[in-house]
């Protein structure tokens, strides 16, 4: 399937062949789905962390005798119904993420880049470079190309300037070509892609293929 090249400044640069085993499938959700839902637990720190009734500084005494005081029956002020007791059933310390097979993850992968160009949401650059790190400059060539909320991939290794310009630009993310994720692209609306970046993308899938 091709598609046509643009420059940082909307012009034409030819035209370019996209694989369509990697662009051209038909998206499922709920493989998306598995795969955001993994990306996203493995990012939790787990770290939130309430004190239970044994772990509160206070005196485990009885607070008073347990008959005679028409009052009910209590033992020490560190149960959870008293303010300052401790917490019952509250969250600790643990790991939120959870095992995907590595063929649904590479899957998850090609129907995020499908969707995005079965939605005529993927562009593709023929390089993403800049002379000066100049955020004005920027904003009017992706004005020209009509993105304003985007994930760029700017090939192995991203423009220093090209980064700092992009970096003030609200919606606009760059990442390099290992930076290319399920959760990144859709949540974006349009996806870049230099050539270089869909070279790597292809070899990549390639290279999985001749493994499998």
């Amino acid at each position: 399937m091709k598609t046509v090249v643009k420059t940082l400044a909307a012009g034409d640069a030819g035209e370019i062949d996209l694989d369509p085993a990697i662009f051209g499938l038909e998206p499922r959700k709920d493989i998306l789905y598995r795969v955001v839902r993994w990306q996203l637990a493995k990012r939790r720190a787990g770290t939130h962390k309430v004190k239970t009734r044994g772990e509160i500084n206070r005196t485990k005494k009885k607070i008073y005798a347990q008959k005679g005081t028409g009052n009910a029956r209590h033992a020490a002020a560190s149960a959870p119904i008293f303010r300052g007791g401790g917490v019952a059933h509250g969250p600790v310390v643990r790991d939120h993420s959870h095992d995907l097979p590595k063929k649904v993850r590479a899957l998850g992968m090609r129907f995020a880049l499908s969707a995005k160009a079965k939605a005529n949401e993927l562009i593709v650059l023929d390089a993403a470079a800049l002379a000066a790190p100049k955020t004005a400059e920027l904003k009017q060539s992706l004005a020209k190309l009509g993105v304003a909320n985007a994930l760029i991939i700017g090939g192995a290794e991203v423009d220093r300037n090209f980064a700092l310009a992009a970096r003030n630009i609200p919606n606009i993310d760059v990442l390099p070509n290992a930076g290319l994720n399920v959760y990144d692209i859709l949540r974006r609306r349009n996806l870049v892609l230099t050539r270089e970046a869909i070279a790597a993308i292809e070899a990549r899938f390639a290279a999985k293929t001749e493994e499998a």
